[in-house]
C-alpha cells in the first residue's frame, strides 16, 4: 500500500472522490489558470506566446503544459517547428465559465477564506 505522504500522491487503488480531486488540482494552480484563461480567450498559442504573455519563464510554462495536457485541459498541434496549444474540450471552458459564475456570488468569501491558502 502507498504511503499518502507525498501531496499528489494517491492510494494504489483511488477512490473517485481522491482522483476527481487531484483533477481539480489542475485549475488550483495560479499559472495553470492563467495559461487556460489565455487560452479561451485568444485561442490558439504558442509556448513563446504563453511565455510573453504570463512573463514566466519557458520551462515553467512548459512544464504547467505538459500537466494541462496529461489532464486533457490542453491539447497541442505542431506546425513546422512551432507547437500551438489550445483548450482540448469545450466542458473544461463551461468548467471555467461556471468557477466564475460562482465566483461572483461568494468572491467575498472566496477572499477572506484562512482555510484553502495559496501556496508559494
Amino acid at each position: 500500500m502507498a504511503q499518502l505522504e507525498a501531496p499528489f500522491l494517491l492510494p494504489e487503488a483511488p477512490a473517485r472522490s481522491d482522483l476527481v480531486a487531484k483533477y481539480f488540482r489542475g485549475f488550483g494552480d495560479v499559472t495553470r489558470l492563467r495559461i487556460l484563461e489565455l487560452l479561451r480567450n485568444q485561442g490558439e498559442l504558442s509556448v513563446g506566446e504563453l511565455v510573453e504573455h504570463l512573463g514566466e519563464p519557458q520551462p515553467k510554462v512548459s512544464n504547467h503544459l505538459a500537466c494541462l495536457r496529461w489532464c486533457g485541459f490542453v491539447s497541442a498541434r505542431r506546425e513546422h517547428r512551432t507547437v500551438y496549444n489550445r483548450i482540448a474540450d469545450e466542458r473544461v471552458v463551461e468548467m471555467l465559465d461556471l468557477a466564475h459564475a460562482l465566483l461572483e456570488d461568494n468572491a467575498e468569501h472566496v477572499a477572506a477564506c484562512c482555510r484553502i491558502e495559496e501556496k508559494s
